[in-house]
């Protein structure tokens, strides 16, 4: 069932499946909602994740695993904490031949794993990445946008890049995998920070200062675990950065923007069905940061707001207050 396999299909899953399925491809979407399959199915919408929206008739969703595992491309759009249960369930069903490749951003918890390091512990086969500023529903309504698609094997990203590319949709190719995922990781991150810092009213000067010095964080921990530089200056880097510093579309954003209004995580988690896949990588990143000793200030602040429960005030003070240095490390 599926020459494409999509697992998972929250708003992002279900709008790289609509991308495909009307390009022509016969896609299958995995969702571990059987209601949810049931209702995509008959009535061409995923009214949960995106309403409104129909989806094409190329598209089929499914609730058995078992039949998205025969396919030849498999899309992972799975949240970064759940991979490793969905997906050691396809293990004994997969296609050897199948090509594998992640949409989902996120460090695992404990075993500070990035998506395809996961997928590839799994299956023991090499992993591609999709990466980039993309707001699910900008996307689902076609309007201009463009990724990274990181592949280690050229031939293979030259395919994926035909596969995924559309006239409104733009794929480019890179070949640094866990550049491209720490950045798609550690932005939301960032983001977070950025929403608070606009929810305490602290201006336009303050949200640009974060963000540059929240990427120079993320470009430190990235060069140290074997990333590209150059990567954190592209669309998977500073791309995606911006953008979910800056919209209250980003999950991320908003949860931060209703920590700098005085809100509870707690009370933000539970008014929301979405996850933002930032308060799960605050702690993952906190963690590599101490284990490779890399400074990560915003980080650090974040994560004592989310697990410490440190006020939005006292970060901001302690960040402006740290000891003076060169801008520049090195």
């Amino acid at each position: 069932m599926g020459y494409i396999s999509v697992i998972g299909a929250g708003s992002w899953g279900t709008t790289l499946a609509s991308i495909l399925a009307e390009k022509g491809y016969d896609v299958a979407l995995w969702t571990h909602e059987e209601e949810l399959a049931e209702y995509i199915n008959r009535e061409r919408i995923n009214h949960i994740y995106l309403p409104d929206v129909k989806l094409p008739p190329m598209l089929t969703a499914t609730h058995n695993i078992q039949d998205v595992a025969k396919a030849r491309y498999i899309l992972n759009v799975v949240p970064t904490q759940y991979i490793r249960h969905v997906f050691s369930q396809l293990k004994s069903y997969i296609n050897e031949h199948s090509i594998i490749i992640s949409a989902s951003k996120g460090i695992e918890i404990n075993t500070s794993l990035t998506p395809s390091m996961i997928l590839k512990e799994i299956f023991n086969k090499p992993v591609s990445v999709i990466s980039g500023p993309s707001f699910a529903k900008e996307v689902i309504a076609k309007q201009p946008t463009a990724v990274t698609l990181a592949t280690k094997d050229t031939k293979t990203g030259l395919l994926l890049q035909e596969i995924f590319n559309t006239d409104y949709f733009r794929v480019y190719t890179h070949n640094d995998i866990i550049g491209v995922e720490i950045g798609g990781a550690l932005k939301n991150i960032i983001a977070i920070a950025s929403g608070m810092c606009d929810g305490l009213g602290l201006g336009y000067n303050a949200r640009a200062a974060l963000i540059t010095r929240g990427l120079s964080e993320i470009t430190r921990l990235g060069i140290r675990m074997n990333a590209k530089e150059i990567t954190f200056s592209g669309l998977s880097g500073i791309g995606d950065l911006l953008l979910t510093c800056t919209s209250p579309l980003s999950r991320n954003y908003t949860v931060g923007y209703k920590l700098g209004q005085g809100l509870k995580l707690s009370d933000i988690i539970s008014q929301t069905k979405y996850i933002a896949e930032g308060v799960t990588t605050t702690l993952s990143a906190y963690e590599l940061s101490k284990s490779h000793g890399i400074e990560m200030p915003i980080t650090e602040q974040v994560y004592l707001t989310l697990y410490k429960d440190k006020s939005p005030v006292e970060v901001v003070r302690d960040l402006m207050n740290r000891s003076l240095k060169s801008e520049f490390y090195g």
